[in-house]
């Protein structure tokens, strides 16, 4: 780790605290100027970090840049190795994450950006990604799974995101089928997986997990024809809620999720967070558009719609829309 991230560590370790430079200096077995170099260009990158004479220095409470020395503060014990890669403009992190796993990067590692280009969304979609006011993040995955159980690490995923945006932020977020999480009726974040295959075995050879989630977007940042169907976290504000812990608590949902993937224990959540379960739909199907009434989340992530015939479908994720009637 660079001089200055080792620094950054030690102020986020004390965040809103006051700490001397000879005390940095002492832990880090470095000169004064080094700590001093180091202090400015972090605060060259916008980190607020104050100095008062003879107390030394101190990093602002409301200061909110993701940071892998931020994120590895709140990571469980036993993922506060895993290798984190953060940057301020990519064009998306899947795309990056890509290349690392081909690479050999490990289970679990993660790339993040304040901002991306092009961000991925769904069937082709772009995920409106600007800076400094969403999570844009990628997980490394290589679970022993098969092709045909990917779905699976879509819907404990959302199950996982959502429950920690309640733990950190107290925020109760609903699961639209199949990768997308709403609030109030609106989506505030989606999730996409791109998977390469062993061919002979059918095995996952790794899993690159894409989440984006508006966290305090503001209402009028969105483009026109996102502005009645998406929505942030928080509105111009985070509550004073540091978006490397929610990154953090993710990540350890997710990661401890996936060797229990196969008990199926995450889908009664799923099902408690759906807004479609139990309401009449409309999804588009193969070009065609249907009718129906979502009535059961399957244990593989399929969804079972009744139309009014009596005459059951079950929905796959694939290539298929839908959305409520009302």
């Amino acid at each position: 780790m660079l001089i200055k991230g080792k620094v950054l560590k030690i102020l986020e370790e004390n965040k809103g605290k006051n700490i001397s430079g000879e005390e940095i200096a002492k832990k880090l077995n470095i000169s004064r100027t080094s700590i001093w170099k180091a202090i400015n260009a972090l605060r060259s990158e916008g980190y607020t970090i104050n100095a008062v004479t003879n107390k030394g220095y101190s990093l602002a409470t409301n200061t909110d840049f993701i940071s892998k020395e931020g994120i590895s503060l709140y990571l469980n014990n036993e993922y506060s190795k895993i290798d984190i890669y953060t940057y301020k403009l990519v064009s998306s992190t899947n795309d990056v994450a890509k290349t690392l796993a081909l690479n050999g990067a490990k289970h679990g590692t993660v790339t993040i950006s304040e901002e991306q280009s092009v961000g991925k969304g769904r069937l082709g979609r772009v995920f409106y990604s600007p800076a400094n006011t969403g999570i844009y993040m990628s997980i490394i995955l290589r679970p022993n799974l098969t092709a045909m159980d990917s779905v699976l690490i879509t819907t404990s995923a959302s199950v996982a995101i959502c429950n920690a945006i309640q733990k950190v932020t107290g925020i109760e977020c609903q699961i639209k089928w199949i990768n997308d999480i709403y609030l109030n009726n609106k989506k505030v974040g989606g999730i996409l997986t791109e998977a390469s295959t062993n061919f002979e075995s059918g095995t996952i050879d790794y899993l690159i997990l894409g989440i984006g989630l508006n966290f305090n977007k503001p209402k009028e940042s969105f483009p026109k024809e996102l502005e009645t169907i998406a929505s942030s976290l928080f509105s111009n504000n985070n509550g004073n809620i540091n978006r490397n812990i929610l990154c953090a608590e993710i990540v350890n949902n997710i990661l401890s999720m996936i060797p229990q993937i196969k008990s199926y224990d995450f889908i009664s959540e799923y099902k408690k967070r759906s807004i479609i379960l139990n309401n009449e739909i409309v999804y588009i199907s193969a070009g065609v558009s249907s009718i129906g009434k979502a009535i059961d989340i399957n244990n593989d992530g399929s969804l079972v719609v009744k139309h009014d015939d009596g005459s059951i479908k079950v929905l796959n994720s694939g290539e298929v829309t839908i959305r409520r009637l009302n």
